[in-house]
């Protein structure tokens, strides 16, 4: 029930057809009690900068989610931002701090690479591929290179965005080699597709996956359905692979404690979640 004291939490993106976060997050706080619900707003990304602003002049607001394609331009509108989406360069959840400033931080590349680590994969010194390096394929790039990998390849069709991102890692991360500009997947340890491509239908495959040996570790973050066609393309070769949602569940216990609400874990999520495709 929703009455005059719930906290509003606003999920900010467009479209929103494809959003999963207020099917995790309202049956939790439903069945724990907690006085909050997730509401979908599409904002297109013209009037997005307006928006924010006066959403968080809203007496009940208690936060943000940030989705696509809003994450990169949220960084520029607040006041305080982690170490964590500073290297992204791109923000996907922002809370009121102090004297109503605007506090961001991103969770999409923990929620990531904490995924592949509980399904057992040792990232430390490993060679990861990065398609897409707009803001989740950025935060996930940072994540990677916090948990100590080797060597990260980017990749975006938006030379700028990629090139950026590598000199954001570079200088945060000395010692990582970072390469750009190519999107064969042939050699590394890991291949992630951060780019919307298989949201649509008749989309293309953001790489050759011919290309992907068996024993590479295969992300996806594209959540439109759970096995996307390139995620299909890499499971009949045989690879270990990582559903776009999972990132989703692994970072609320985050983005939970980031709001100030009692944290959980993806089990525990996974238990209550209403999701569909």
């Amino acid at each position: 029930m929703i009455s005059g004291k719930t906290k509003l939490i606003v999920h900010l993106g467009y479209p929103t057809e494809s959003f999963k976060a207020p099917m995790i997050y309202n049956p939790y706080f439903e069945k724990y009690g907690i006085d909050s619900i997730v509401v979908p707003m599409g904002c297109k990304p013209e009037e997005y900068p307006a928006f924010l602003k006066l959403v968080f002049k809203l007496s009940n607001i208690h936060g943000a989610l940030v989705t696509m394609p809003h994450k990169v331009a949220t960084i520029a509108l607040l006041d305080e931002v982690s170490i964590s989406a500073k290297v992204a360069g791109a923000c996907n959840a922002v809370r009121l701090g102090v004297g109503g400033t605007l506090v961001g931080d991103m969770f999409d590349g923990e929620g990531f690479v904490r995924g592949i680590q509980r399904k057992g994969r040792v990232l430390t010194g490993a060679r990861v591929l990065v398609a897409g390096n707009g803001g989740v394929g950025s935060a996930i790039s940072a994540s990677f290179a916090k948990a100590g990998v080797a060597e990260l390849a980017l990749f975006d069709a938006f030379a700028p965005m990629m090139n950026g991102l590598a000199e954001r890692l570079r200088a945060n991360y000395p010692n990582l080699k970072v390469t750009v500009g190519s999107i064969d997947p042939a050699g590394y340890d890991v291949v992630v597709n951060a780019t919307p491509l298989g949201m649509k239908a008749g989309d293309p495959l953001p790489m050759d996956v011919t290309r992907i040996a068996p024993s590479t570790f295969v992300g996806e973050v594209v959540m439109k359905q759970e096995i996307t066609p390139f995620l299909a393309g890499a499971r009949a070769r045989g690879c270990e692979f990582q559903i776009g949602t999972d990132m989703l569940f692994e970072q609320i216990p985050a983005y939970l404690e980031f709001f100030g609400f009692r944290t959980t874990t993806p089990d525990e999520l996974r238990d209550v979640a209403q999701i569909s495709y």
